[in-house]
């Protein structure tokens, strides 16, 4: 079985799902999202996976959702005549067919997924990482939500529920990014090394719960995510995506798109950025280190 947008592989009971669009930053376009659902589904179904690992080939994990190339990526799902259509945005938004639910099913698989975050993770990219049961990062990786700052909104609120009050309210309002340090200092993510350790320390995780009886993994993640499900999750995630739709409609993420139809996306992210100099800035000043790839293999069949 081949997928557009990832590829998928497995050895010594652990399935590997890499994100396969390196030229765009392994940015989200469809059909991603039901590909991702696709195939963590084929990997519960395998009794010989116990642990799946989700990783970004390239020069990142994931910069979010491409709405480069004009925006037209989404036309089908969101735009009606060419505009933006919020009737349509929320009804995809708050169907089974939107993106949190496909993201989701990382946390909803009963066997344990270790996300291998390097260079960029961003936007969608943040969401879909944080849904994993163990994040472990590149020291450099850049982790964070620029759509705090224009056009979106938290989807899966992962995000909320990883950190306390006050780290939560800080980037929520300010959109900052984490380097993979600050990201294990936020108590964001559980743990950050050099590249050059990063997949033989995602290895070593990976079977260490691989020798773990699956019945038993699966009993310990489900007692954790219940206990968020308690806190209201389910809610969380209707108002994230509702608000997110709601953001992209304003006078000002009009004003957003219409700058970046014209000028291209980097101008809009650089005006949009510009008080901050974080997302926008020069590789010298904080960007991942562009040498840092991962390298895909071809996927077995």
């Amino acid at each position: 079985m081949s997928y557009e947008t990832l590829l998928y592989d497995t050895a010594d009971a652990v399935a590997t799902i890499t994100l396969n669009r390196p030229e765009r930053l392994n940015t989200i376009v469809p059909p991603m999202p039901d590909e991702l659902e696709s195939v963590v589904h084929r990997a519960i179904a395998d009794p010989q996976v116990k642990v799946i690992v989700l990783r970004g080939a390239g020069r990142a994990f994931c910069a979010g959702f491409d709405f480069g190339g004009g925006f037209h990526h989404w036309d089908e799902a969101l735009t009606t005549e060419g505009a933006w259509d919020p009737g349509k945005d929320f009804a995809a938004a708050t169907s089974s067919l939107g993106a949190v639910p496909k993201f989701m099913s990382l946390w909803r698989s009963p066997k344990p997924v270790i996300a291998q975050v390097h260079g960029w993770c961003v936007g969608g990219g943040s969401d879909m990482a944080l849904c994993a049961d163990l994040v472990i990062a590149s020291e450099d990786a850049r982790i964070g939500t620029s759509y705090s700052r224009m056009w979106g909104c938290y989807l899966t609120g992962m995000w909320l529920y990883r950190l306390g009050l006050t780290r939560a309210k800080e980037y929520a309002l300010t959109g900052r990014p984490l380097s993979g340090v600050e990201a294990v200092q936020a108590g964001l993510i559980n743990d950050a090394v050099p590249f050059e350790r990063l997949e033989a320390q995602v290895r070593v995780r990976a079977e260490q719960l691989a020798g773990i009886p699956a019945s038993q993994l699966a009993a310990m993640k489900l007692v954790v995510n219940q206990a968020y499900e308690n806190m209201g999750l389910a809610s969380t995630q209707l108002l994230g995506p509702v608000l997110d739709g709601l953001m992209r409609n304003t006078p000002e993420a009009r004003g957003f798109i219409e700058l970046a139809e014209r000028e291209g996306v980097g101008a809009a992210v650089a005006q949009r950025d510009g008080a901050f100099g974080d997302y926008s800035q020069a590789p010298a000043a904080g960007k991942p280190n562009p040498e840092h790839v991962i390298v895909a293999k071809p996927a077995r069949a």
